[in-house]
């Protein structure tokens, strides 16, 4: 892609985590205006906050990456206690009703924008010891689903990658990336045999966030190097 993204104004948050900092490298270079932000979502007045201070900095937001990451419990499901599961979706699916709320309604205005939520696939397989972040990715997945075709005839776009085995240094820092366990189980388990690399991954959003993808709404694209979710 060249230029995928010129002169659009584009608002990603938690921009130093997750898909962050490679979102923020690649929609740049798409030519995109990007606002990065980097504030804590879970607060219930944050979300407006960011959105507002978006505006406020570079004028409309015409695509809004929500960028939401939280550190995975390892709890056993029957182990799991209410201030776990709460913190998981206050950080990963509350903010998204409401980014929404603040950023949309401009959208739907204009008649044109976009949302991209970079989520996991952890809701697309089940995994042993991962009830409450799965239970959280995959509100985000049904939340994109349902807003999607309900927001498509406004001509706003909303979508998410669900990733898993993606490089990025909140959940496989270099640390992990080097132990020799974790090189076993991608060999194992991925049939790529590596991670999909943080460019690779940010060019497939930039990819759903321009023009050409004005095709798809409510859709859940899984970006795993080969692993299947089943």
């Amino acid at each position: 892609m060249q230029q995928a993204l010129a002169g659009r104004r584009v608002l990603i948050t938690q921009a130093t985590e997750f898909m962050g900092p490679a979102l923020c490298e690649v929609f740049a270079e798409q030519g995109a205006q990007v606002i990065a932000s980097m504030r804590d979502l879970a607060p219930p007045d944050a979300a407006a906050e960011v959105v507002a201070e978006g505006v406020a900095q570079a004028g409309a937001i015409d695509v809004l990456v929500a960028n939401l990451a939280f550190l995975a419990p390892t709890t056993p499901a029957l182990e799991v206690e209410a201030e776990e599961w709460r913190a998981a979706f206050a950080a990963l699916v509350d903010p998204l009703p409401r980014l929404v709320r603040a950023a949309v309604p401009a959208m739907v205005a204009r008649r044109a924008g976009k949302v991209l939520v970079i989520g996991s696939a952890a809701a697309l397989r089940g995994m042993k010891r991962a009830s409450t972040y799965s239970a959280a990715r995959g509100a985000q997945l049904a939340y994109v689903q349902a807003v999607g075709v309900e927001l498509a005839p406004h001509q706003v776009q909303v979508n998410a990658i669900a990733q898993n085995f993606v490089d990025n240094p909140t959940y496989f820092p270099p640390q992990v990336q080097a132990n020799p366990r974790f090189q076993e189980r991608l060999a194992r388990e991925v049939p790529l045999g590596r991670l999909v690399g943080a460019r690779e991954d940010a060019l497939f959003a930039a990819y759903l966030c321009s023009a050409a993808a004005d095709c798809f709404v409510g859709q859940v694209f899984p970006v795993c190097g080969g692993w299947v979710p089943r």
